[in-house]
């Protein structure tokens, strides 16, 4: 928990727009929040655009996310939660209607100080490239 609070500090120090941040606290085993994560959770709300708790799901533990048919009804809940808060964070931030995404500059070729030293290695017969 100091973590968090460390790096709440930190981007607020940078100037950075802790009313759009979403936190999502995730649950390391069964049962409730130890009560000093809960206190923080509670500090953080007023600083931060949404905290979500990640409740524990052993089936992430024990067989990751390959199937997510497999999750349990909370988690599932959490994550359509974490996606709301997300999106109502950006909408607050930018409107509603979310804006187009700025289409990215091209990349100019490479100064040659910042090309590799090496030459790049030939693909391995029989890998097309």
């Amino acid at each position: 928990m100091a973590a968090l609070q460390t790096a709440v500090k930190a981007a607020s120090a940078e100037g950075l727009p802790l009313q759009r941040m979403v936190v999502a606290l995730t649950a390391t085993g069964e049962g409730r929040l130890p009560p000093v994560v809960r206190a923080a959770a509670t500090m953080l709300q007023s600083q931060v655009s949404a905290v979500v708790n990640v409740p524990f799901d052993p089936h992430v533990r024990n067989h990751g996310m390959a199937e997510a048919t497999r999750l349990s009804r909370r988690t599932t809940e959490a994550g359509a939660a974490l996606v709301a808060a997300l999106l109502a964070s950006a909408q607050r931030s930018w409107g509603d209607p979310l804006p187009p995404a700025p289409v990215p500059a091209a990349l100019s070729a490479a100064p040659a100080d910042l090309r590799p030293a090496r030459p790049a290695q030939p693909a391995p017969e029989g890998v097309l490239t």
